[in-house]
Formats: C-alpha cells, sequence, structure tokens
C-alpha cells in the first residue's frame, strides 16, 4: 500500500509516533502532510494548514526554502558524510563554529556540536560533572531545573523540568536533580500580589532550595528564557537578573535553554538578549538550521571551557562524541541560516510584524473562552476557560475533551495547527509571516473558538 496515496486508511501498525496515543495509532491513520511552502503545510488531500507553531517551534524560516536546499545539496555533493573528531573534520564545520560563536551571548564562546537540543542539553549536563571533577569539585552534581519546563527526552534531561508524574512513568531517577517554581505570572500569583513581588517569592524559593539541599552540591541551573511548555508566560522583569545574583553567590552557573528561544523568536537573536539573561552556556538547535537538517550546539564560555581542556591535557583527549554531531550537511545549511538573517533582516522582519502579531491575538479576547493572551517577540498564548471555570480553565490541556484540546481539532478542520499546553492555545509561527498572514491565522483561530463553542 503507498502511504502517501490520497485516500488511503492505513494505520500505524509499525511507527511509534512521540506524545501520541500508541492504541489510537494502531485504530485511527494520522494526519498526513505531504508538502509545505512558507508558513503553509499540505496533507494528503490537498488541504493547507497555517502551520502557527513551526511544528516543533523550529521551522523558523518556513517550507521549502531554495536558499537553505541548495546548501544542503551543494555540500552533498561536495562530501556528503565525514565525522567530527580524532583531530579531524571539515571546513564547513569549523566555520559554522567560529561564526555560532561570535553571534552567542555567551562570552568567549566555544561550540561543541550534536544532533537535537535534547541531545545538547545532555551532553551539557555530562560537561559539567567532567568540568566540576577536573576543577576538584566532584560533588557539585545537582542540576536545578523548573518544574514544567521542557529540557529533552533522554534519561538525563527527562530528570530535568517537566512533572513528577512523567518521571515516575518512565522511571527517572532524579537524585541528582532540584526543581523550583516556573514564572506564570499572573496566573501564578497570590491574592494581591504585585508583579515584584511575585519574582522576589520566586526569587526567595531559590535561595532556600539551594541552602536545603547544601550549595557545595550544587553545579548549575537550567532555564528557558521563556518555557513554550509552561505556557508561554514571560518572566517578571527582574527574574533571571536576581536569580543570577542568588546563584553567583553561591558559586552556581546558569545555563541559558535557547533550543526554541534563540534565533530570532523573541525579537532578538536570542532570548537570553531579550529578557537579560547572563548565561555561562547555552543549548541551541532547531532554528539554527531552520529544522532543514537535524543539528544543536553547545556554546561554552571560557571559563567553563578552560575545565574542559585542562582534563583534556590530563587524559590525552576529551573522550567525547557522536558520528554525526556537526554533520556537515546540516553544518551547511546552518550557516546558510546565518547568511539569511543577515541578508534578508530576518530580525528587522519580526520586529516590524510584532506589533501586529500582538494585536491579532488582543483582537481575540473578546471571545467567550479567552480570559488573557500573551506576546512574546514572535510566539503568543491564549489562555482559555470555560464561563465560570475561573482563569485557567477546569481541564488539563491535553485531557481528552478539555477544552485547548478541543480548541487544536477544531483548528485542524479551520486549517491551523496550534498546540495545546497548560490550559492554554501555544503560537509560535515561521518568523518570515506577512500581516496578511497574521490577519488570516487568527481568522482561522477564531473559527476554531467558535466551533468549540457551537457545540456546547
Amino acid at each position: 500500500m503507498n502511504v502517501l496515496a490520497p485516500g488511503s486508511n492505513q494505520v500505524g501498525n509499525a511507527v511509534l509516533l512521540p506524545f501520541s496515543n500508541l492504541q489510537t495509532l494502531r485504530e485511527q491513520r494520522p494526519l498526513m502532510f505531504v508538502g509545505g511552502k512558507g508558513i503553509y503545510t499540505f496533507d494528503e488531500a490537498g488541504r493547507d494548514y497555517i502551520e502557527a507553531v513551526s511544528t516543533f517551534y523550529c521551522v523558523n524560516l518556513g517550507f521549502s526554502d531554495e536558499e537553505l536546499i541548495e546548501a544542503a545539496i551543494q555540500q552533498l555533493r561536495a562530501l556528503p558524510m565525514y565525522p567530527s573528531g580524532i583531530h579531524r573534520t571539515v571546513p564547513v564545520v569549523m566555520e559554522l563554529a567560529e561564526r555560532l560563536a561570535e553571534a552567542s551571548p555567551v562570552r568567549g564562546g566555544h561550540v561543541m556540536f550534536a544532533t537535537t537540543g535534547s541531545e545538547a542539553n545532555d551532553q551539557l549536563v555530562k560537561f559539567t560533572w567532567y568540568a566540576n571533577r577536573v576543577a576538584g569539585e566532584p560533588q557539585r552534581r545537582k542540576i536545578i531545573s523548573r518544574r514544567a519546563s521542557y529540557h529533552g527526552g533522554t534519561i538525563a534531561t527527562t530528570a530535568l523540568g517537566g512533572s513528577a508524574a512523567l518521571q515516575e512513568a518512565f522511571g527517572i531517577r532524579t537524585d541528582d536533580s532540584l526543581f523550583v517554581t516556573h514564572p506564570t505570572w499572573p496566573i501564578g500569583a497570590l491574592p494581591d500580589e504585585t508583579e515584584d513581588a511575585y519574582c522576589d517569592r520566586l526569587v526567595e524559593e531559590l535561595r532556600q532550595t539551594i541552602e536545603a539541599a547544601g550549595p557545595e552540591t550544587i553545579a548549575a541551573m537550567i532555564a528557558e528564557p521563556v518555557s513554550v511548555s509552561s505556557g508561554m508566560f514571560p518572566p517578571p522583569k527582574d527574574y533571571f537578573p536576581k536569580i543570577k545574583a542568588v546563584l553567583d553567590e553561591y558559586g552556581i552557573r546558569l545555563y541559558a535553554d535557547e533550543v526554541v528561544t534563540g534565533f530570532g523568536r523573541t525579537g532578538k537573536m536570542w532570548g537570553s538578549q531579550t529578557f537579560g539573561v547572563e548565561p555561562d552556556c547555552i543549548s541551541c538547535a532547531k532554528g539554527l538550521s531552520g529544522a532543514y537538517q537535524p543539528i544543536s550546539a553547545v556554546v561554552m564560555s571560557d571559563e567553563f571551557y578552560s575545565f574542559l581542556e585542562q582534563g583534556s591535557n590530563t587524559a590525552g583527549i576529551f573522550n567525547h562524541g557522536g558520528t554525526y554531531g556537526g554533520h556537515p550537511v546540516s553544518a551547511a545549511v546552518a550557516l546558510k541560516v546565518l547568511d539569511i538573517f543577515e541578508k534578508r533582516n530576518i530580525l528587522g522582519h519580526v520586529q516590524s510584524v510584532m506589533p501586529v502579531w500582538q494585536k491579532a491575538l488582543a483582537s481575540l479576547e473578546d471571545h467567550p473562552f479567552v480570559t488573557a493572551t500573551r506576546c512574546v517577540g514572535l510566539a503568543g498564548a491564549v489562555q482559555l476557560a470555560r464561563p465560570g471555570e475561573g482563569k485557567a480553565g477546569a481541564s488539563p490541556s491535553l485531557t481528552p475533551g478539555g477544552l485547548a484540546q478541543q480548541v487544536y481539532e477544531a483548528g485542524l478542520a479551520a486549517g491551523v495547527v496550534v498546540r495545546p499546553l497548560q490550559g492554554s492555545i501555544v503560537l509560535a509561527p515561521p518568523l518570515i509571516i506577512t500581516e496578511a498572514e497574521i490577519g488570516e491565522l487568527a481568522r482561522r483561530l477564531r473559527l476554531a473558538l467558535d466551533t468549540v463553542l457551537a457545540a456546547g
């Protein structure tokens, strides 16, 4: 059977799809996409969908960009594959590392490539333990993260953020993890609590967590500048400067997970720049290649890197690597992404349409289901609740029959792909979206809301 044949009813007997119900996959054919152009994807029946979340917040330059396709083709013809390691690499990998280090918010950046954001965060934890052993502080192993954050799907990264239920389901040990509250102002505020007081309460929670665990056992804190998985709540304006001051006081590093927020999503090249984060290291992926090829990276400060070099000198080598880390085709596409950002002034375009984006989301606030909207650059969220349910709604986003899940499903019927998370519909369209396309996105999303409202 041709899996792409329109009208086919083939189900997924062999494939497992992430974040899906596996039994449903064997009983119902999944939605099949066969093409894409700009901000749109097309299913096997020819229907178009606005990718309002850039698939997994990653197709930042849209689909079928000819320059990115050509960059991949040229590298495939020149040298389709060569691993970087054992004092051997490829020119395009060296050039990408230099340009990425120069563009990053980390001082004196040094770059290690990987393939996914999960892998980048995983190796950052591994490098941290290595560096601390070299520094004579092997007891500094614990990593602070925030509940409801997402840092990846490996064993090490599943132990960071997320939920206790998720970690329990997979038997993930969290011995080296510490958890603090993720900022969700204003929904997470106490009655009559100001933004400043809310921020100070979270900073004090961090301090108490450090003291209780023993500062000498803690290596770092990892945080997304703004977290998609937590519902796209921008942090209070003083949040990162204040937590950085506490971490510095105890000699604890701050890592910025820029897997989603890197490469223009927040209106600046890095979310760290938007929110005043001064990280010791960053991880990035997704937008690094526009998602056209799998590639990720950790960018490390001089201070952090110095311990890796010292350990390498002692052992003779830095004993870490992966076959596809810094794949030449991925590196070539990532280099072209950096070229496109400059040549097409992608950041300038994002900044020019941000007011239109904010106005479009705010226009939905008159809907009976919408309690608030939030915007961060070209990302945002529409908070949902049925009348009488309160600010966040009565049902978790992914509960079958829950409001956010219903709006997601109605959105597919209306030709718009969104993501239901934390009682909200989360949005992060390709950065190339035009003012007219923003208007069409808002129209389709309102149609989805009205469809659910009419269904009672």
